[in-house]
């Protein structure tokens, strides 16, 4: 650049220089004094912004005692006050980035001139932005415009308006903020690097201490870092980290805060970094570990969808949520469905669900899986919500034929009591199916119309008196697609699941995920492809459970059940409250009379059997001395590619369920605990790994010091003749 160019450039920049000071300072009339007035308007906004927009904090979920169990946040940032900040720090700071800052108010003029001397002769580049200006520029960028990229490029933008407008914003906040407040302001929105923002965060995960214990070298590191924390990693580039705090340490003896001896002492200490990485928490619900995330996930996925809150709210809202998670419950939970199904085991999955019943709230306790929750694949960790989300796992079999008894008993069709068929073998006249297999057909019929099903077991000995209540507990399809046949399609039944528990379950598409509209194949929810249509009464199959469920919803029917026909959300929140400790409301949908209370009371008898003599579960009960009134259901499906049990006490609802998981050829074979796998065939029932499960877990749950309570007595309008 020849000298010549050089001048004028120099005295174009010094009289640019005069027109931002008169266009911060003196509005002018015509069109620049209009221009002037809105640039003033968009100046009161941004400092608005500032003061009003909080900065994102780390959000924490707690167990229902308080105790914390993992943090969730996009920028891991724990506040500090002004007077928390040591005099280190503050002139470590002050001394690299704005040494003038006590001096200036706002906009350092002497280094705006300065810089532009040095740009307009070829020299280093300078920024001269005072740490008031890149506050605001931090803020915008950090704060007000984290989620937003074209927001964030105009906040950085290399300007004249973009400096006009900050160097405004600067003059303004010092004129509403105390040096300390500005620089406290500073370090608590500044990034270090890592998801690392603000003094306090960076102070515990650099050096595993807090802002006023910082030493000298760390302090100069800290504030080295400020300028470009990518490229000053002390982890990654710990050359040039070491080359910027020895730089900073060089600034403050500039500065006369620091003696040059105590600066070339400290040059010759180490970095002194915690090894390895940052010590912060991780950011999400691997931090709850292999046994709680399961509960942490359903938790951010509850308030997702039910809470009303946003992703970015939940991860920067600073909120304390207080779930209902009962630890040891879920110990013990976690510990029965791994003792049956090992962790490492390849895709068989072991989950249990459990709920307390209630007629003002279904609070979530425990949410298991055999499966730990994490992201090593390897050690056969996921991330997948197992216990609560809809898969298409094979379904929940059996269980389902809860839902015809229910809606038999509410057609007023048959009783509790009431007699029932249990033939080997049932054709239907009313559900039709292309895959024949009947024995017998009615005439002038193709064999391959008619749906016809049979038993897995000898049914003769229980079929003598058999009633409805002894069809529960011991499970024939033909008894329960008999009676579909009397509801005259399946509609009653999945109305009946839908009422008592099953709403993420029936409104998702038939392979368990969202229905999405868009593709034909996946628009319909499992409600209308499996219930009635104009010209179908529906698949008979339904009452056998064949369709993808989830387990939590599961439990959640036991808990309606068990709470006299009152559903309510299985809900895993007990308390939120915000960054300032004030009580945040959480949408959930209200509880409901589901179904009669006599209805409920009634069902909850007719399901009391399954842990007797000749029921499914008995073996299971039997072989951990289960002594407690229960009801419970069985279920397996087709290929016994999958089981369940649903069960519960008046003190404690839920839901076992064992399924293929990722893959595997075959059905799942059952030898006992700790040896269940898929095989070629498959043997696996309800009444073993899922029934083992389930009352593992609750025998050790409902210990001696739970007391024993009886079931509701049953309604005489649901109760019908026969045996009792």
């Amino acid at each position: 650049m020849r000298k010549a160019d050089g001048l004028f450039k120099l005295i174009g920049l010094c009289l640019l220089a005069g027109v931002l000071v008169a266009g911060m300072l003196f509005p002018v009339v015509g069109a620049a004094g209009v221009m002037s007035n809105q640039a003033s308007e968009t100046v009161e906004k941004t400092s608005s912004d500032l003061a009003d927009i909080p900065p994102p904090l780390v959000t924490t979920v707690t167990d229902s005692t308080g105790k914390p169990i993992a943090t969730l946040y996009s920028q891991y940032r724990l506040p500090i006050n002004e007077n928390q900040i040591n005099e280190a720090m503050k002139w470590a700071l002050v001394s690299v980035e704005d040494k003038r800052f006590y001096e200036h108010h706002g906009v350092d003029w002497q280094g705006t001139l300065r810089a532009a001397v040095s740009n307009s002769t070829g020299a280093d580049t300078q920024g001269a932005s005072s740490l008031t200006q890149q506050l605001t520029k931090n803020y915008l960028i950090n704060v007000v415009y984290r989620n937003d990229p074209i927001g964030q490029k105009k906040a950085q933008e290399q300007s004249i308006s973009r400096k006009l407008k900050e160097a405004r914003i600067a003059i303004n906040l010092e004129t509403k903020l105390t040096k300390q407040q500005i620089l406290a302001n500073y370090l608590n929105i500044v990034e270090f690097s890592r998801q690392i923002f603000g003094i306090g965060a960076a102070a515990h995960a650099y050096f595993d201490t807090t802002p006023e214990k910082l030493t000298v070298p760390q302090a100069a590191l800290l504030a080295g870092l400020v300028n470009n924390p990518i490229n000053n990693d002390p982890w990654n580039h710990p050359d040039k980290a070491t080359a910027r705090r020895n730089l900073v340490l060089d600034r403050m003896v500039d500065n006369k805060k620091l003696a040059k001896a105590d600066a070339d002492r400290f040059k010759a200490e180490p970095l002194g970094v915690v090894p390895d990485n940052p010590k912060k928490p991780p950011a999400n619900c691997i931090g709850a570990g292999p046994e709680a995330g399961f509960f942490c996930q359903y938790v951010e996925d509850y308030l997702l969808k039910a809470g009303g809150m946003t992703k970015d709210q939940l991860y920067s809202g600073g909120y304390t949520i207080k779930s209902t998670l009962d630890e040891r419950a879920n110990h013990e939970a976690k510990a029965s469905a791994e003792a049956q199904v090992n962790k490492t085991q390849p895709y068989v999955a072991n989950t249990l669900s459990l709920i307390k019943p209630g007629k003002d709230r279904h609070e979530v306790v425990a949410l298991a899986a055999n499966r730990d929750y994490g992201q090593n694949q390897a050690a056969g960790q996921t991330t997948y919500a197992l216990p609560a989300g809809v898969y298409n796992t094979g379904g929940a079999g059996s269980t389902f034929k809860i839902f015809t008894s229910a809606a038999v008993l509410d057609k007023g069709i048959a009783g509790i009591y009431s007699p029932v068929e249990m033939p080997d073998s049932y054709t239907s006249h009313v559900f039709t199916t292309q895959k024949g297999g009947c024995s017998t057909i009615p005439t002038g019929k193709p064999a391959s119309y008619w749906y016809c099903v049979g038993n897995a077991g000898d049914y003769s000995k229980a079929a003598a008196n058999a009633t409805l209540q002894t069809a529960l507990a011991t499970s024939p399809n033909t008894t329960f697609v008999g009676l579909e046949d009397q509801l005259g399609s399946t509609g009653p039944a999945i109305d009946m699941a839908k009422r008592l528990g099953l709403r993420e379950t029936m409104a998702s598409n038939t392979g368990g995920g969202p229905v999405d509209p868009n593709v034909k194949a996946k628009s319909q929810s499992q409600a209308e492809a499996y219930g009635p249509t104009g010209n179908s009464p529906g698949l008979g199959a339904f009452t056998l459970g064949f369709s993808p469920v989830s387990g939590l919803e599961m439990g959640n029917v036991a808990a309606t059940i068990l709470s006299g026909g009152v559903w309510c959300p299985p809900t895993p929140i007990a308390a939120v409250t915000d960054r300032n400790g004030a009580p945040v409301p959480i949408k959930e949908a209200p509880c409901e009379q589901a179904v009669p209370e006599g209805l409920a009371n009634t069902l909850a008898v007719g399901m009391s059997k399954d842990d007797q003599p000749g029921g499914t579960s008995f073996a299971a009960a039997n072989g951990v001395g289960w002594d407690r009134p229960l009801i419970g259901k069985t279920g397996t499906t087709q290929g016994n590619v999958s089981a369940a049990f649903v069960g519960g006490t008046p003190q404690l609802a839920g839901a076992a369920m064992t399924f293929k998981f990722g893959g595997g050829q075959g059905g799942i074979c059952d030898a006992g605990p700790g040896n269940v796998r898929v095989c070629g065939g498959g043997n696996i029932f309800g009444g073993k790994s899922p029934a083992r499960t389930w009352f593992g877990a609750m025998k050790n749950i409902l210990d001696a010091s739970q007391p024993v309570m009886q079931l509701p007595a049953p309604d005489p309008k649901y109760m019908g003749g026969g045996p009792r």
